[in-house]
């Protein structure tokens, strides 16, 4: 199994381990942290496992390299394809001196969340930021543009809730935080990577960072219903 055809699973079985609630072939994330959910193999049995892990009604969502087959017991609430990008080498240095960048923490989460629902960049949750480093870019008080690290699948870092308030757009501020986390992963000896919607315009973004798309990868949105 290649991790990044399976990164959720990868990743709470390498990087998040610690965070995993796991039974037999199936882990997923808390719900308050993430709604992800991974199998290591997509079969019946793996979908029994994932049932413990579930409540009746509860919706998680899986990211694999193939569209997935729900056995009975399960309902697809949403599915589509996104793009996995990796990068592979570290951007050249940026001209100018960036923006200045601050730490994201517990105190910041209500001003996270407001962002995060208002720009829609993916999932974020009151704990998401446990996941890894979150930063952000202040304007006269306000969080003007945030991004941090997601999953973590073996030998490699993913870069989410990249987002900019639109007040602020156009200033380079998602560039200048998406290049502090690259960093972070490449002296890690990690690669950066992350998930996008096909049609999202930030891809041009990511493709001059270095970024180059992997795999069309299945979200399947899913809800436990038994």
């Amino acid at each position: 199994m290649l991790a990044l055809d399976n990164p959720v699973y990868s990743s709470l079985e390498t990087g998040h381990a610690h965070l995993a609630l796991s039974h037999g072939a199936a882990k997923r994330y808390p719900a308050e942290v993430a709604p992800f959910a991974g199998l290591r193999e997509v079969s019946g049995a793996a979908f029994a496992d994932l049932e413990v892990l579930v409540a009746p009604g509860e919706i998680v969502a899986l990211v694999t390299a193939a569209a997935v087959e729900l056995p009975e017991g399960w309902e697809l609430v949403r599915g589509r394809f996104i793009d996995q990008m990796v990068c592979e080498h570290a951007p050249a240095p940026a001209d100018g001196a960036p923006p200045p960048l601050l730490e994201l923490g517990d105190a910041d989460v209500p001003e996270m969340l407001v962002l995060t629902e208002l720009t829609q960049p993916g999932p974020f949750n009151p704990r998401t930021h446990d996941l890894g480093r979150y930063i952000g870019i202040r304007v006269d008080g306000r969080l003007a543009a945030m991004a941090g690290e997601r999953m973590r699948p073996e030998g490699c870092t993913e870069i989410s809730a990249v987002c900019t308030h639109p007040d602020f757009g156009g200033r380079g501020y998602a560039r200048a935080l998406m290049r502090v986390l690259m960093d972070d992963a490449f002296a890690a000896g990690r690669r950066p990577m992350l998930h996008v919607k096909t049609e999202n315009g930030a891809k041009r973004l990511y493709e001059r960072l270095g970024f180059s798309v992997r795999h069309a990868m299945a979200l399947t949105i899913i809800s436990r219903s038994r």
